[in-house]
């Protein structure tokens, strides 16, 4: 059993940012999270689709439910998409959004630490860009960005109680 509050999540078809803009924003970064989980051979059909958080055009976190479980073990994913390469982070890994935003900013830190360093990037999380330095520092920069401005706000609304997924 997965333990996660969803009614502290919004369904994808409520999704509403502060304006039309910021609107329209995260609905097309729902979408590229789709697209990227189905390019995936595993991914089963997509049942339901949660946000956790967000802003337009930076960073989101999905909650993915499939209609099946992804080869006999998960049946949930987070997706992390914005202006940054898109992730996918397991619930076992992460039991709230702000959790899963900081998995992710561990293994791109990880990736990108790799990278500026001329180190090996083949056992890592696979990263679909360019594995520059230039790529490397700017994601840097924004995993910075993600932890010194918005984890600590998410966070503090993912400290209460947490229900079970049904």
């Amino acid at each position: 059993m997965t333990n996660i509050n969803l009614h502290k999540l919004t369904p994808a078809e409520h999704i509403k940012g502060e304006d039309a803009e910021e609107t329209v924003l995260l609905n097309q970064m729902l979408n590229n999270a789709k697209e990227y989980l189905e390019k995936y051979k595993w991914c089963p059909p997509i049942d339901k689709i949660f946000l956790g958080f967000g802003i337009g055009g930076v960073v989101a976190v999905f909650l993915f439910h499939f209609n099946e479980q992804i080869e006999g073990k998960d049946d949930w994913l987070w997706v992390i998409e914005g202006d940054l390469p898109s992730a996918y982070i397991v619930l076992d890994q992460a039991s709230n959004p702000a959790s899963a935003l900081e998995v992710y900013c561990g293994i791109m830190e990880d990736w990108a630490k790799a990278v500026t360093e001329a180190r090996p990037i083949n056992n890592l999380f696979p990263v679909k860009v360019e594995p520059s330095v230039k790529n490397a520092e700017g994601l840097l920069k924004r995993i910075k960005f993600i932890r010194e401005r918005l984890l600590p706000k998410w966070r503090a609304s993912w400290v209460t109680s947490v229900h079970d997924v049904q």
